[in-house]
């Protein structure tokens, strides 16, 4: 097999990891293909040292993660910060989402349902909500690390992230009633 094979069937096994990273952060196809580009771009001067690695595949979330800050910090003074907006709420509040281990394909199907219900509510938040709420539940980040990142305060991060999960769960309860009723 050729470099050029190795390298396309090298970016077929991560395509997918890499989109859905740079999707749910900056929310836009077009951009998050753009940045799943140039991570490959990088991916592709260092390919002799990741064909092999190991850890390739968190390298490879970092840089999207990565590409995708920077992106969205370059249009910044574009958002409007909710959170600036209105002030109130605590984090005490917060309820999580348990959803347990389907078993059937019925269940198999309806998890299917509720993480696309999931995931198009999360694309329809603001960003300065959406990006640090993906940052903790789906990247795994703290809330220092998240501050650092955004370079914003601690407070901000946690305020945000109570704000993005209660607007998450008003859109999902209206999306849900929406679908009973109709």
């Amino acid at each position: 097999m050729t470099d050029a094979e190795q390298f396309e069937a090298f970016m077929r096994n991560y395509q997918n990891m890499v989109f859905s990273t740079a999707m749910r952060l900056v929310a836009n196809q077009a951009e998050a293909e753009d940045i799943a580009q140039e991570v490959f771009l990088k991916a592709y001067e260092r390919f002799a040292d990741l064909r092999n690695s190991p850890t390739v595949g968190g390298w490879l979330k970092t840089v999207a993660r990565n590409l995708s800050l920077n992106h969205l910090s370059r249009y910044r003074s574009r958002w409007t910060f909710f959170s600036e907006m209105f002030s109130g709420g605590s984090e005490e509040d917060v309820q999580e989402f348990d959803l347990p281990a389907p078993h059937s394909v019925e269940e198999d199907l309806a998890h299917a349902d509720r993480h696309q219900l999931v995931e198009q509510a999360l694309q329809k938040l603001p960003p300065a909500q959406r990006v640090p709420l993906v940052l903790y539940h789906l990247e795994g980040l703290t809330y220092d690390e998240i501050a650092a990142k955004l370079n914003v305060s601690l407070g901000k991060v946690k305020t945000d992230i109570f704000r993005a999960r209660e607007a998450l769960r008003k859109k999902i309860s209206l999306q849900l009633a929406a679908e009973l009723s109709g």
